[in-house]
């Protein structure tokens, strides 16, 4: 990409709030963002995208007019295409250009903090999913965590209905916490901490701990407003992201269980909490906590869910946060809903103006919307070569002389990105670019910075670093854009998402989809900064973070909403109608990336959430608790490991030769093929949700190197409720079984015959293993 595309497109976020003002100057003209063909035929004539775009132009006004001065903005990674200001005459002609995709004329956006619900298609009106679940009203999410700050506004309980009468919970009295704390929104409390004291003898922290269910970290209180909090108008974090902050699940009562400490969340800890959880009556539990993917029969989290799943609870977890390595996934067992994290087109740029007039972008909530105006223009300097850790800004790594009053560029690695910019701050620095590096990629993740900074992607840093190895006195600025809303291509898999297959139980696909997890602002206790660092004074009631963390409680909320709509609903059978309607393109209509390639089932599972479908599935996969039990011996756990797991004390051998031929009655499909197996059959169970008299019909797109039949291929459901089964046969195609280890996606759906009304996919994923 040449110099003027680059800072066209640089420019874009920057300049987007600026539109607006344009249309008012200019009466006949309107801004339309023109989408392009990626691969458009047109654009091998020009050396870079921006003359391609201008090419349109050119083609559309009149020879004496300058282009130029109509584009506004030129995309490219985005999307590919680009924004002006043309009549509608002129807009006519233009659509009927050779790669012209679509034209959109400019819309203004009324910008939101929890901005996931609009982004989700939550939103108050007679037929949608707000007001066909009274907005979860009645549902109880409990939350493991951290703990809650519970004056926050998004815990209010204004307008809130009365506490169900079910509720068996309590609000556990500690270290600056009582029972008034607790209202008809927070309608429980409670903390364990047994297991973190043992662990940490002698106790570490004390003094910055709250023996209580009182929110020390923030992380609780976070995730807690992402699922059921409560709506608050005028939220921001400093300006950024300013508007109307809400939850998934906005009369959904929450129940708090602090699991979390300073040195970590013990699984002591943890099964006393889902105990207390399961005994209180919760009806959803989000936990954004796990680690590395463990056999089920030693996973504490497991195994709490599996009792908790047999009270009808719905379990959501975090996939974690160790992608894109393959099969990093966690919580992987069945009768557990995992989350990975995608992404919003929500922008925060703060792009980097060199002194030779290049731009690079980047992202910051720094300084929020009291400085729009550009930092000034500063030497940059780069500490490397050192024993210190100067080039990734360690701890006593930055000698004041050398960066006193410049712009400090760090690379991300071994120490939190807020805390580099401290330490930045400690030594005399000015600002702070913070670099990606080949780990992160082009990875997005803002912060509320102590000082000027942006956060540059890995193949930017490479152009940074360039333009300092060869200039003698490198200088920048940092220019501040706002929020900007509608202007990037998402969801996309967050980078960090931890990905599949299963290390412990390939047979069933991980994660089982992805929510919004990537820049998310919710609630933040009055006790800290929005950076979480000790030395930050600042206070806010919103702060920004990211992680499968924030994605988790986005569908403990959706569970939530779910549940209220259908109170009988099972688990599995709320999880069935999460999945099956799951989106697999972006808002762009294209499929969702992950990186610059389509994004996989190892990334994405089901796909992306949609609340609008799941609250309306048509039909749904059902589950019984028991059935989990025969997947178990299927899979070759022993007597012992499913009596850990399960409390069940079964004979495998009985229960296979009682259901043999058996296939657990999951959404997704895994077929492994191994010791040069060429065939398997799978079959499955589908429940009428939707409405009696439906008939729905297969299409199947079969994984590449696989046959795929299916008996029968129409289901006529003459009742609500009413189950019916199918075969699915998988033929391997020869050649397949001499490879080591290879896989092959496809999928299929169920389609009711009016006008496809329903549709109910599930993702297939084959793997040869030899």
């Amino acid at each position: 990409m040449d110099f003027n595309s680059q800072m066209l497109l640089l420019s874009t976020l920057f300049l987007c709030f600026l539109s607006l003002q344009v249309q008012a100057n200019t009466s006949t003209l309107q801004t339309y963002i023109i989408q392009l063909h990626p691969q458009g035929l047109t654009s091998s004539p020009f050396y870079s995208k921006r003359q391609w775009h201008l090419s349109f132009l050119e083609q559309t006004l009149s020879a004496e007019e300058d282009s130029s001065s109509r584009l506004l903005y030129s995309y490219s990674n985005a999307m590919e295409g680009f924004a002006a200001q043309l009549s509608e005459t002129e807009i006519e002609y233009l659509k009927k250009l050779p790669d012209v995709v679509a034209v959109r004329a400019d819309k203004k956006y009324e910008i939101q903090t929890t901005y996931s619900p609009k982004f989700l298609g939550l939103s108050l009106g007679s037929q949608g999913v707000w007001f066909n679940s009274a907005m979860g009203e009645g549902a109880i999410v409990g939350v493991l965590d951290t703990g809650v700050w519970p004056e926050s506004p998004s815990f209010s309980d204004s307008r809130m209905p009365s506490i169900p009468q079910k509720w068996r919970g309590a609000c556990q009295e500690g270290q600056d916490f009582n029972s008034s704390n607790c209202n008809k929104k927070l309608i429980g409390a409670k903390f364990f901490i047994k297991g973190h004291h043992v662990a940490s003898s002698p106790p570490s922290d004390v003094d910055q701990e709250y023996v209580s269910p009182r929110d020390s970290h923030g992380h609780g209180t976070h995730t807690s407003s992402t699922a059921a909090g409560a709506s608050v108008a005028e939220a921001s974090v400093f300006g950024n992201g300013a508007g109307v902050a809400q939850g998934m699940a906005p009369r959904a009562h929450i129940a708090v269980y602090k699991v979390c400490w300073f040195s970590g969340c013990y699984s002591s800890d943890i099964v006393a909490a889902m105990d207390a959880a399961i005994r209180d009556g919760v009806d959803i539990l989000s936990l954004s906590l796990g680690g590395f993917p463990l056999p089920f029969f030693d996973d504490s989290i497991a195994i709490g869910s599996f009792r908790a799943m047999q009270h009808g609870i719905s379990v959501n977890c975090a996939a974690g946060n160790n992608g894109p390595i393959q099969s990093s996934v966690a919580n992987v067992a069945p009768w557990i809903t995992t989350i990975g994290a995608s992404t919003l087109d929500r922008r925060f740029p703060a792009i980097v103006r060199l002194s030779n007039g290049e731009f690079i972008y980047g992202e910051s909530m720094y300084p929020g919307n009291k400085f729009k105006h550009a930092t000034k223009e500063l030497e940059v300097v780069y500490l490397t070569g050192g024993q210190m850790g100067g080039e990734l800004c360690l701890k006593g790594s930055l000698p004041r002389e050398q960066v006193e009053g410049k712009i400090v560029l760090c690379d991300r690695g071994v120490n939190g990105r807020s805390e580099k910019g401290q330490i930045v701050k400690e030594s005399g620095g000015a600002a702070m670019i913070l670099a990606n590096t080949e780990i992160n990629l082009e990875e997005d993740l803002v912060d509320v910075h102590v000082l000027p900074a942006t956060l540059i992607g890995f193949s930017e840093a490479n152009r940074l670093k360039a333009y300092m190895n060869t200039t003698s006195n490198p200088k920048a600025r940092i220019q501040f854009g706002g929020t900007v809303i509608g202007r990037s291509r998402a969801p996309s898999v967050a980078q960090f998402s931890s990905r599949g297959p299963s290390l412990t139980n390939p047979s069933t696909l991980k994660p089982d989809v992805i929510a919004p997890g990537v820049n998310i602002i919710a609630a933040w206790p009055q006790n800290l900064g929005p950076t979480g660092l000790p030395e930050d004074s600042r206070r806010s009631n919103f702060t920004v973070m990211s992680g499968t963390s924030m994605a988790c409680p986005h569908v403990s909320g959706i569970a939530a909403l779910i549940h209220s709509a259908h109170p009988k609903w099972t688990p599995a059978a709320i999880k069935s109608a999460i999945m099956t309607t799951a989106e697999v393109t972006d808002h762009y209509g294209k499929p969702i990336l992950d990186g610059s390639k389509p994004a996989g089932v190892f990334a994405m599972g089901a796909g992306h959430i949609n609340p609008t479908k799941a609250i309306d599935p048509g039909l749904v996969y059902d589950i019984k608790p028991y059935e989990y039990v025969i997947h178990l011996c299927a899979l070759g756990y022993t007597h012992s490991e499913i009596f850990i797991i399960t409390h069940m004390n079964v004979s495998c051998h009985k229960v296979l030769q009682m259901n043999k031929g058996f296939s657990l009655n999951y959404p997704s499909m895994s077929v492994v093929f191994k010791h040069k197996t060429t065939s398997k059959a799978v079959s499955r169970r589908l429940t009428n949700v939707g409405s009696p008299n439906s008939i729905y019909s297969v299409e199947v797109t079969a994984p590449k190197g696989v046959q795929v039949r299916v008996k029968p291929r129409r289901l006529v459901f003459k009742y609500v409720n009413q189950s019916l089964n199918y075969k699915v046969w998988f033929m391997s195609e020869k050649g397949k079984e001499g490879r080591k280890v290879s896989s092959s996606e496809g999928h299929l759906t169920w389609v009711h015959s009016e006008n496809g009304k329903y549709k109910v996919r599930s993702p297939i994923v084959v793997t040869w293993k030899n």
